[in-house]
């Protein structure tokens, strides 16, 4: 998100009439965007976008705001918005942040967000990933498509854990060899260079994507151009009406909670877990694997083994 997108947050009308602190402000944001790179740059600017907007409809100067005002910002988020804890938590980061480099670079004497508490988020994630057998029949359906591209996808997101802007990111060109390994070169989060090994069912899964190109996307959508999370995602819901699959809503993301639950389910420590799937905490990692343990635990199944005579 470019610098000249976040300030049209700000119509003409509402800015401020000192053309001198409208500059400070866009200074202000430079400034903050110029730490990240990447998606995350990308990403942290549309969360910045949103705090900005909130702050145009509430004819609020940025600079000027106080605790009360970003207070106000996370009870919208919460009760007008209805966004996920772990949503607001992260878009109050962004917040924090900002006014935290506004302090740093003198802009402010103060950081009005120092204070205000940030929402507890559940020890585990709402996302659930499938089940053993429901990833080994998303497999299948995908093996068996007349769309070469659906194996691919499923097997980068779920046997690979890559994130979907990373798939649909990657090049043939990115393809190669490593000490006799096949090997995937990707850009993750943070703009970081990945080296990803291609265990042989996922190397004939891109060979069979790639289908002899020797340049452009591995991924490619209907029309032959790029694929996004939005084919993707329609692509992934496709597969898993055809398989027989019942869920309520599937997104590219579960697979990667299904890639680190089967893990974890194989009996891979946990430590190769959160290496695997590149989580800097391995609070991340067990978290995305908590809530699937309270329910494959949960006493409802323990009662109905005890009566099973009766029923």
């Amino acid at each position: 998100m470019t610098h000249r997108e976040l300030m049209s947050a700000f119509p003409a009308h509402q800015q401020t009439n000192d053309a001198f602190d409208d500059r400070v402000l866009r200074a202000a944001i430079a400034a903050y965007l110029g730490r990240y790179r990447g998606q995350s740059r990308l990403h942290t600017g549309s969360d910045l976008r949103i705090y900005l907007s909130w702050c145009t409809s509430q004819h609020l100067n940025p600079l000027s705001a106080g605790r009360a005002d970003i207070e106000r910002y996370v009870r919208w988020l919460q009760e007008t918005r209805c966004y996920q804890p772990s949503t607001v938590s992260r878009r109050l980061s962004v917040v924090i942040g900002f006014y935290r480099t506004c302090v740093i670079d003198q802009i402010l004497p103060y950081s009005p967000a120092d204070y205000v508490r940030r929402p507890p988020v559940p020890a585990e994630s709402p996302t659930l990933g499938l089940g053993h057998l429901q990833f080994e029949a998303l497999i299948t359906a995908a093996r068996l498509s007349g769309n070469m591209n659906d194996f691919a996808l499923v097997a980068m997101l779920g046997l690979l854990g890559l994130r979907i802007f990373e798939a649909c990111g990657a090049n043939i060109d990115n393809l190669g060899e490593e000490h006799g390994h096949r090997v995937l070169k990707i850009r993750g989060k943070g703009d970081k260079p990945v080296l990803i090994p291609l265990p042989p069912a996922v190397a004939r899964a891109i060979d069979r994507a790639v289908d002899g190109r020797t340049h452009g996307p591995i991924l490619l959508n209907h029309y032959g151009a790029r694929m996004d999370r939005h084919a993707a995602t329609r692509r992934l819901k496709a597969l898993t009406d055809g398989a027989g699959i019942r869920i309520a809503r599937m997104h590219p993301h579960m697979l990667r909670h299904t890639f680190v639950t089967t893990m974890l389910d194989a009996g891979v420590s946990l430590r190769d877990v959160q290496i695997a799937a590149r989580h800097a905490d391995p609070r991340t990692t067990m978290r995305y694997d908590r809530a699937r343990k309270n329910l494959d635990r949960h006493p409802n199944y323990i009662l109905a083994a005890y009566m099973a005579s009766g029923t």
